[in-house]
């Protein structure tokens, strides 16, 4: 039942320690800001590592050719390695790997142009599986298939900023003709891609189509694949036996990590996300000590609180207050106080956090926020701790014999 004496009570003892309560008050509401902050930017460096890697399968090996820097079986240092149609089809053959692709870079000569409009595009030849490595999205027409690598067909498919500047918006670029580095091939497809406008500016052959026609014979610049489901382990596993394999065939030191070229995605994804969730419990740690401080001061300020009012616990004792009403007043004190500055410093943190996001560039902090559930539920056992806190001067204070407070000094 509401008690408006003993709320008028709490309020007039907050009045008279206007300095005391504001100081407590703000060493709770701090605890809870700095936990939603720090809560909030650990997630904001979370989702800047997962943006990173938003344009490239996580789970995928990428292969290139470098130069030798080791002698090996009679062949100096310095040769330039050329990966081919056959290094594909080696790798292709390998258990653990699921989708693979080659690049045939088409270089010297990017100029296309249909009708009066002509410019220059980044223009690659891949294999199907390439959309899975690099999370391309149909947005018209279809992508890349294997019967047009068997029949080396002239199709292309564009990005999204090729078709507009290529095509009015009303109309279908789908089975048009554009003239790509002097050869005429028909548009099949226009993608989207999460990797932002440089994605976009891009045109994708057949890659059989490619190396006949810009005489590339068997040759390729790159090779990648995914490794499905497998583990970290399993994938350094794998990505040895793609080392030992194309170090055999080249003649090339297994050990030389500058002939070939590997970059594993599954590790460097690990690597940073470990780096991160290291950061996250640091910021857990830090926000707990900052609660739990909140906490403490609060108990200290409740003793002092009892201590100061030990003669007038005894007067209300000896009026015929119970231990209970006793106990009843200081912990619905020490309630209010961390209930109201719990508040206030979750407001505060979530009000920082909306304005860090027009302000933090998110090349740094990519969206910070904070899971209000957390949060809610951080504020909440932070003011059941500080009841807590408050209960204990309570229930000793509610034992005060009234004779001894009387004579208390």
């Amino acid at each position: 039942m509401f008690n408006l004496d003993l709320w008028q009570e709490i309020w007039g003892t907050v009045r008279r320690n206007v300095l005391r309560t504001a100081l407590t008050g703000f060493a709770v509401a701090w605890g809870i800001f700095m936990l939603v902050v720090l809560l909030a930017f650990g997630r904001g460096l979370h989702n800047n590592v997962v943006y990173q890697f938003r344009d490239d399968a996580v789970n995928s090996i990428w292969i290139r050719p470098g130069q030798t820097a080791k002698p090996f079986a009679g062949h100096q240092p310095g040769r330039f390695l050329q990966f081919t149609n056959e290094d594909f089809d080696a790798i292709a053959a390998l258990p653990g790997v699921e989708h693979i692709t080659a690049r045939f870079m088409v270089r010297g000569n990017s100029i296309v142009t249909r009708g009066a409009k002509t410019t220059s595009f980044d223009i690659r030849s891949v294999h199907p599986d390439h959309r899975y490595l690099e999370g391309t999205q149909i947005i018209q027409g279809r992508w890349l298939d294997d019967l047009d690598l068997a029949e080396r067909r002239k199709v292309a498919v564009i990005g999204h900023a090729v078709r507009n500047f290529f095509f009015a918006p009303d109309e279908d670029p789908v089975g048009q003709w554009l003239t790509v580095a002097g050869l005429q091939f028909r548009v099949v497809g226009v993608f989207h891609d999460e990797g932002g406008e440089g994605e976009l500016n891009k045109i994708f052959l057949p890659i059989t189509t490619a190396q006949m026609a810009f005489g590339g014979a068997n040759r390729v610049h790159m090779i990648m694949f995914t490794v499905g489901q497998a583990s970290l382990d399993e994938s350094k596993k794998l990505e040895e036996q793609v080392r030992q394999l194309l170090s055999q065939r080249h003649h090339v030191d297994p050990t030389d990590r500058r002939a070939l070229r590997i970059s594993n995605n599954l590790e460097h994804f690990s690597k940073i996300s470990t780096i991160t969730m290291m950061i996250q419990l640091f910021v857990w740690i830090v926000g707990g000590l900052t609660i739990v401080a909140g906490i403490v001061g609060v108990s200290n300020i409740m003793l002092i609180a009892v201590k100061e009012r030990t003669r007038e616990i005894g007067v209300r004792k000896a009026l015929g207050a119970t231990p209970r009403s006793i106990l009843s007043m200081i912990t619905q004190e020490a309630l209010v106080l961390t209930a109201v500055a719990g508040y206030l410093g979750l407001v505060a943190g979530v009000g920082f956090i909306e304005i860090a996001r027009h302000v933090v560039p998110e090349d740094v902090i990519r969206n910070p926020e904070v899971d209000l559930r957390i949060a809610l539920t951080a504020t909440v056992l932070l003011v059941i701790a500080g009841t807590l806190a408050g209960f204990f001067p309570a229930w000793r204070a509610a034992r005060i014999n009234p004779i001894e407070a009387l004579r208390d000094e």
